[in-house]
């Protein structure tokens, strides 16, 4: 919900502004020329914003494919300070930014009014994500091998086992 007040403005809405603006400075009317509060995305923006430490929030799509084009930025993140979230669906974050899709999206700045339900946001995703870094990070399979590799090693124990055989007999 908080993503949508922060949707970036499409190209007819910048035409019809800048139409507007236009419009006013022929008639000498003083400007409003206020910077809006966005939503930031591209991978490559996002990072020079977390290495800059202007990102607030940044928010990552779990379903990237390649991932190798995400799979940093939360190390990024972790490492600059910056809390972070991983949700599903890039659709939904591309909706936000009136694209197709978007692999990563980051607040800069908050509205006043929202600066309430944004800290709830970061201090969950610090708790869920920067905080429990180490545990996400090394959390290990089960160890189990697969049918080959299994009969693998059951051939190498047997043949170990009739060579130590051979050699009591000797």
């Amino acid at each position: 919900k908080l993503i949508k007040k922060y949707k970036p403005e499409t190209p007819g809405q910048k035409k019809l502004r800048r139409l507007e603006l236009a419009k006013a400075k022929t008639e000498k009317k003083p400007i409003d020329q206020t910077k809006p509060f966005l939503l930031k995305f591209g991978v490559n923006h996002i990072a020079t914003l977390v290495e800059q430490k202007k990102a607030k929030l940044v928010i990552i799509a779990n379903n990237v494919d390649p991932i190798e084009h995400v799979i940093w930025l939360p190390t990024l993140c972790r490492k600059m300070g910056v809390p972070y979230v991983i949700v599903k669906g890039k659709a939904r974050l591309g909706s936000a930014v009136n694209l197709k899709t978007a692999t990563s999206v980051a607040f800069t700045t908050v509205k006043p009014e929202d600066l309430g339900e944004f800290e709830k946001i970061v201090t969950l995703a610090k708790a869920n994500y920067n905080d429990k870094a180490d545990q996400i990070v090394r959390a290990v399979g089960g160890g189990k091998l697969g049918q080959r590799s299994s009969h693998a090693v059951k051939k190498r124990e047997e043949a170990l086992r009739k060579a130590q055989l051979m050699k009591v007999e000797n």
